[in-house]
Order: C-alpha cells, then sequence, then structure tokens
C-alpha cells in the first residue's frame, strides 16, 4: 500500500507514522493546489443532496487547503444555511456560528478564520471537513489537534463529507480508536460514498 506522492514514491504508508504522513500530505497538497478546484467542486453541488433548510458547516480554506468557497455559494442558493467553525478549546469540540448580514469572519485560533463567539449559534446537519489526506474506508489525516474527531464524535448524526483534491488520497492511514471517519469525499472528480 503506497502513498502517491512524488515524495515518497515507494515508501508504504503502513511504515510511516502520523506526523511523517502530515509532513508527506502537507507537500503534496501545495503540489495540487489549483485555481480551478472551487468551481470544479462546485460543480458537484447536487451530489451531495442536501436538502433546503439543512444546515451546513463550512470553513473558510487555510493556505492550501481544497476550497470550498464556492460549493458553500451554491449549496446557499439551493436553500442551505451556512454555519463556520470556531475553536473554543484545545480539548473541545468546534462550535458552529451562523455569520450575520455584513459580517465577515475574522482570524482566530491558528490564523484561520472563524466566526466571533456571540454570533448565532448553529447545530450542522452536514460537515464539510478539511484535511491532508484520506483513504477509500474514510479514514482522513488532519492536523494533529483532534479537533473534527471530537467534534464528529459529538455529532454522531451528522454526516461528515471530506472536501479535497482527488490527489490527496493515499491507500492506507493508521489510525486509532477515536479516530472518526468520513461518510464521504469530494473531489473535483465528483462525490465517493463509504460504506459503513
Amino acid at each position: 500500500m503506497r502513498i502517491h506522492t512524488p515524495t515518497a514514491n515507494a515508501v508504504p504508508s503502513t511504515l510511516l507514522t502520523k506526523a511523517q504522513l502530515r509532513d508527506v500530505a502537507h507537500a503534496r497538497r501545495a503540489e495540487l493546489l489549483s485555481g480551478g478546484f472551487a468551481a470544479a467542486i462546485a460543480a458537484h453541488a447536487a451530489q451531495l443532496k442536501i436538502a433546503p433548510g439543512a444546515i451546513v458547516a463550512g470553513y473558510h480554506a487555510h493556505r492550501d487547503e481544497a476550497d470550498p468557497a464556492l460549493l458553500l455559494e451554491a449549496l446557499t442558493r439551493a436553500g442551505a444555511h451556512v454555519a463556520f467553525p470556531r475553536v473554543t478549546g484545545k480539548d473541545a469540540a468546534l462550535e458552529f456560528h451562523r455569520v450575520p448580514d455584513g459580517e465577515i469572519l475574522s482570524p482566530g485560533a491558528f490564523g484561520i478564520r472563524e466566526p466571533l463567539a456571540h454570533w448565532p449559534r448553529a447545530t450542522p446537519d452536514i460537515l464539510l471537513v478539511p484535511l491532508l489526506a484520506y483513504d477509500d474506508r474514510g479514514y482522513r489525516l488532519g492536523y494533529g489537534g483532534g479537533y473534527y474527531d471530537r467534534t464528529l464524535a459529538a455529532l454522531s448524526g451528522a454526516r461528515a463529507i471530506g472536501i479535497g483534491y482527488a490527489g490527496q488520497r493515499v491507500d492506507f492511514l493508521p489510525h486509532d480508536a477515536h479516530d472518526c471517519r468520513l461518510n464521504a469525499i469530494l473531489t473535483e472528480n465528483g462525490l465517493t460514498e463509504f460504506p459503513r
């Protein structure tokens, strides 16, 4: 089982630690950054089958993360409501807030744009989840803080959809008992569901 990256061309992912995998995945994601990605995934918005009125937890792309901005606009036009995550503590789940008209997200924890604490709280039905890598079982490699795993565990009824480049797929990711699987991944090639 191999990571499909030039920097780890023949290195079995089973021999790498999560920290080593993060280094490889960061480098690979930077190579995949594409100006056309946001429009490509937005074109697949209907595949998500999100009902009007559903609350979708988005995120503001940071650095070379796969950008869901145009997808969120398409989902809003289709009647979804969008909320954004806010870090409230090192070992806490994320909180989600709607953005009042005329307001913008501000740099918060780790320099990531997030809502203000006094903005309206929301409980998402669907979470769009950033990632460094994913495998065919639905495991994702995050940044190591555990925020999304804690959040997905707390929102056990919510659907988790990873947002990433097709090139971020790897054959195998190690996982721990607390690692939550994604329900699906949306890339520029469309939606892939992960069987449960």
